[in-house]
């Protein structure tokens, strides 16, 4: 269904079948609404609480995991992404875990790590500052005597001088750079990305001191926009960018054939994914025989690096889905190759360097086989959006394309959902009002009449268009049991239908809407969210018109692309997304005239933290009047509930001119935004 489709298969980890044959693994999407009972079992939680939130308050249960601070063990992986080896030991950084973990000798099966760095064992998973431990790594690199982490929502290369023997060692030192992506090394130089400042750095000697200068700054000739990956053999250099300023479609590899020497080297070429050209980046290894394997839509091997844009390889394996997606990697070792499929969640082995198309990986490591995605098997969910009505929880996610049924609301973490519809199209968003449930996204509508609580068909999906509205890019919903409205991302339209549409039902009418994603109405406001606009616009229900007039909530420097805003009994909730936080006020009204928020919930300083009491990018909010569940987007996927106390007065700390509430500027991470296809 052309190019988004196509980028949304890859951001599911899969890979556009009108391109790459059906092969092992392959996710299979579906073409109907078909729902899975679960054998769950759990607490029930009472409902009817009273009280408030209080500002800073930590969580009190999390789905969508194990529990708080609690990783799944040390073969539980969580996106892992960047690998290393020194030809004897296998390092990897599983991000998720907040932690990079180490195999004393390459493994033969599915055996578990024996050293884990960032954590004081293989069951913890919180995330902090301390130089033991970590904060999102993303990739891990080693010279056989040292290791270097990017540790990057801390900011940070960390260096050890040697290989540490015990859990949670901490580095010898530091190097600080913004939102490090990508390391490098031989032993001699080291490469890393600042993907906060769109620039890669190069130490032409191994760094021995605290935040020691680099030498070399690339930029491509200014047409790097987030560097990420790096791959090279101390001779060519490859550098992916998400956001790349080369071409229009923004992915791809920056190529060097001969290793910088000088201050913003220009780059000899661009390279693209030889199978998808749409297909984000690559990264990979040099193989001891010369060869480089690298992991985009699928592995991808050249008999010698590639000298021109059009070179192709000479190997591009097509009987298997290795689920790569944003972060991914591959190293070889001796004649082992190891892949890491970040979206699959699994490292897979190759007992011997693929020499063929058909060639499937030999084992998995971090999964019971080459197929099973332990994300899936145990109902870790991207990009959870939630809507409670007090009794029941329903959670939808458009990269999973499942929604997820809470028959009865639950009083334990970690526990399993009674039900899973698995959908055809992904759900940006759902709304709940009563016994109505409806889904939208992309360019689908599904709504229930009555609660899907055992597994019923739903009584509406309308597809491509509803009436003589052409639906472009569905990314939010809401009904107050009066309108029906959705958001079109593509066509800048909020369109309003009385009651729910049929396919022939035309809008009563239209909002303009500068790239409008979530909605959400209680049937005195209508909420909606500009999340690139940083800012919420809130329209009277009972003076809604095509030529209404919104007032406006937040915008730069108040939020930091906010995703979700909903209103429930007068409250105003706000996920600041990339502020990581969520603004609470207990009058809409004080809201609109521009007052500060009566409280907050995640840290302070606007650190992203995977913590109790923190918060790492909330996307989806419900409020039910004793819960708030807080749903979080792309790099984390906790769904975290916040109970009301009882008799909870407003802190004070987080009023007037509370620092934390004052203009700052937007954080420094541009791919982050929801309007474009992710390849998490």
């Amino acid at each position: 269904m052309g190019r988004l489709l196509c980028l949304l298969f890859a951001s599911a980890g899969g890979i556009c079948r009108a391109q790459i044959p059906f092969g092992v693994c392959q996710p299979r999407f579906r073409t109907e609404v078909t729902a899975e009972p679960i054998e769950s079992s759990y607490r029930i939680a009472p409902g009817g609480l009273t009280g408030l939130l209080r500002a800073g308050q930590p969580a009190d249960i999390m789905l969508s995991g194990f529990g708080f601070n609690q990783s799944g063990g040390g073969l539980m992986f969580h996106h892992n992404s960047g690998l290393a080896t020194d030809g004897t030991r296998l390092l990897l950084a599983d991000r998720g875990n907040n932690r990079v973990l180490i195999w004393s000798r390459l493994p033969e099966a599915n055996e578990p790590p024996d050293v884990v760095l960032g954590q004081p064992d293989l069951d913890s998973n919180d995330s902090g500052e301390g130089r033991h431990q970590l904060n999102w790594p993303i990739a891990v690199a080693t010279d056989g005597v040292r290791i270097v982490v990017a540790d990057t929502f801390n900011d940070r290369l960390l260096i050890w001088n040697s290989f540490p023997a015990q859990n949670g060692a901490p580095a010898d030192f530091e190097i600080r750079i913004p939102w490090p992506w990508g390391v490098w090394t031989n032993g001699q130089k080291l490469v890393a990305t600042s993907t906060g400042t769109g620039v890669a750095l190069i130490w032409n000697t191994f760094p021995s001191r605290e935040n020691q200068p680099h030498d070399i700054r690339l930029r491509a000739g200014g047409m790097f926009g987030t560097p990420r990956t790096i791959t090279s053999n101390g001779q060519f250099l490859m550098i992916g960018d998400h956001n790349a300023r080369a071409t229009e479609i923004g992915q791809g590899n920056y190529v060097w054939k001969r290793f910088p020497e000088t201050e913003d080297t220009p780059y000899d070429f661009f390279l693209t994914d030889p199978m998808d050209e749409r297909y984000a980046w690559m990264q990979g290894d040099f193989l001891p025989d010369g060869r480089l394997a690298v992991l985009g839509s699928t592995l991808h091997l050249w008999n010698t690096a590639p000298a021109g844009a059009a070179d192709k390889p000479a190997v591009s394996i097509r009987a298997f889905s290795f689920s790569g997606g944003d972060g991914s990697s591959a190293v070889a070792a001796g004649n082992r190759l190891f892949i890491s499929g970040a979206n699959g969640n699994r490292v897979l082995v190759y007992r011997s360097f693929p020499d063929n198309a058909e060639q499937t990986p030999d084992f998995a490591l971090g999964s019971p086989d080459l197929c099973t995605n332990t994300l899936d098997a145990n109902f870790l969910i991207t990009n959870p959006v939630p809507s409670s009505n007090g009794k029941s929880l329903f959670v939808s996610s458009d990269f999973d394309r499942r929604l997820y049924v809470w028959k009865r609301l639950p009083d334990e973490s970690g526990v399993r959902p009674d039900l899973v519809y698995h959908l055809p199209e992904p759900a940006w968003q759902n709304a709940l009002w009563q016994d109505t449930l409806a889904l939208a996204g992309a360019r689908t509508v599904v709504v229930w009449r009555n609660l899907p609580l055992e597994g019923q068909r739903p009584d509406v999906i309308l597809r491509e268009r509803i009436g003589s509205v052409q639906l472009r890019e569905l990314r939010g919903v809401a009904y107050d049991g009066r309108f029906f409205y959705l958001s079109d991302f593509g066509a800048g339209r909020v369109y309003v239908w009385e009651g729910i549409p049929t396919a022939n039902s035309e809008p009563k009418f239209s909002l303009a809407a500068d790239r409008p994603t979530r909605l959400h109405s209680d049937g005195t406001w209508l909420l909606v969210v500009r999340t690139e606009g940083q800012q919420i616009q809130a329209y009277r229900v009972d003076s809604l018109s095509a030529d209404a007039r919104p007032q406006s909530i937040g915008g730069p420097g108040r939020f930091n692309l906010p995703e979700h805003a909903i209103v429930s009994s007068g409250k105003l909730f706000v996920a600041d997304t990339v502020f990581n936080r969520v603004h609470v006020w207990n009058r809409m009204e004080d809201a609109i005239a521009g007052r500060d928020a009566d409280l907050l919930l995640g840290s302070p300083d606007r650190r992203t933290q995977t913590r109790q009491n923190g918060l790492f990018w909330p996307g989806g909010l419900s409020f039910d009047g004793s819960y708030l569940w807080v749903g979080e987007f792309k790099f984390s996927g906790r769904l975290l509930r916040y109970s009301v106390q009882p008799g909870a007065p407003l802190n004070g700390t987080f009023f007037g001119t509370n620092p934390s509430l004052a203009p700052a500027a937007t954080a420094h991470i541009p791919e982050s935004r929801p309007g474009r296809a992710t390849f998490w």
